[in-house]
């Protein structure tokens, strides 16, 4: 039981980390223009169909292992704080607010977007940085152990 549990944390911890790469691809998704050349070929297919390629792969990836942990990311969203949900959803407001000048002017609205992106995933990533799993599937485990009703 324990054995299963490291183990869904670890794919829990591998789908967590393909997902902040997956995010920060896409706020990058500049870069691949400053060192791929347009004419870039491999196997007689261009690179915008390898990078689509590899990151339908990884997103395919992402979707089953969090399929697959499907518990342990349950518990994982019950045990976050309301308050870092609120905070995430007033973010995410705020961003499409200043994306899309809702009483935000379009100058400002730029520099608001990129700041409330900024702030979620700042926010994520200093969670993931603090989230101990050893200790929370120590916690799972007691709750699995008392909440069990063997009649």
């Amino acid at each position: 039981m324990v054995q299963s549990e490291s183990k869904q944390g670890l794919y829990f911890w591998l789908a967590s980390l393909l997902t902040f790469f997956a995010v920060i691809r896409r706020e990058l998704n500049y870069v691949p223009e400053l060192f791929i050349s347009s004419d870039f070929s491999l196997l007689n297919q261009s690179y915008d169909w390898w990078e689509d390629a590899i990151l339908l792969m990884i997103y395919l990836l992402i979707i089953s292992l969090l399929a697959y942990t499907w518990r342990y990311l349950w518990a994982v969203f019950k045990s976050v704080p309301v308050y870092l949900y609120l905070m995430i959803v007033g973010l995410a407001l705020l961003e499409y607010m200043g994306g899309n000048a809702i009483m935000i002017p379009q100058g400002l609205g730029e520099i608001v977007e990129e700041m409330a992106e900024t702030g979620v995933y700042a926010i994520a990533l200093v969670y993931i940085w603090r989230f101990r799993s050893p200790i929370f599937e120590e916690k799972l485990s007691a709750n699995k152990r008392y909440s069990s009703c063997q009649a």
